[in-house]
């Protein structure tokens, strides 16, 4: 019988030991990939077409989870929670008389919101990436608001596209409006209830 070289054999080794990682690096890279389009839905999309390819969006969405986890996120006590309602159910009954100062107070409320919380306050693209990370359903909602006030600044946007930008700052609004239980007797209650 041939018996097989030495040098065959380290070589067959090392290339089934190379194969079986590229192998385990596609899958983890697969994993990664799957887990970040379920965490931050169309923001995953969105972020892909930003930065012109998966592997640079998936860096850039791993960034905003490890900054976000970085930050102290708290829910609201119950009196804030109560305090941003009646500020919110107040604003919101001042658009028929100023629907175009309603949208900057909206966002105004919907910042201050997202300071108690704990968000810091960069620019506006910093704060959509910073509320991707735990809000991504909302976040596609908080960028037309956006859009609107801009357009609104210019004098570009009509009654109804500042009705709209209102329903999309209530969207973001809402889902930040967690609260924080105080005690059994009040988890059951939850919020205030916010309506539109």
């Amino acid at each position: 019988m041939n018996a097989i070289p030495a040098n065959t054999l380290i070589f067959a080794v090392v290339l089934i030991v190379a194969v079986g990682a590229i192998v385990a690096w596609v899958v983890m890279q697969r994993q990664r990939t799957q887990r970040l389009q379920q965490r931050f839905g169309p923001e995953y999309t969105r972020t892909v077409d930003e930065f012109g390819g998966r592997t640079r969006a998936e860096a850039e969405l791993t960034r905003r989870e490890q900054r976000v986890a970085r930050l102290n996120i708290t829910p609201l006590a119950p009196a804030d929670a109560a305090r941003f309602s009646q500020a919110w159910n107040a604003l919101q009954s001042r658009f028929i008389d100023n629907p175009k100062g309603v949208v900057g107070q909206a966002d105004h409320l919907v910042r201050e919101l997202m300071v108690k919380r704990g968000y810091p306050m960069g620019d506006f693209e910093r704060r959509a990436a910073d509320i991707s990370v735990d809000h991504p359903g909302v976040v596609t909602t908080y960028r037309a608001a956006q859009a609107i006030a801009v357009r609104e600044d210019r004098g570009e946007a009509d009654t109804e596209e500042l009705r709209q930008a209102v329903v999309h700052y209530r969207t973001l609004f809402d889902e930040l409006l967690e609260v924080k239980p105080t005690s059994t007797a009040h988890t059951s209650a939850g919020p205030t209830p916010v309506h539109s």
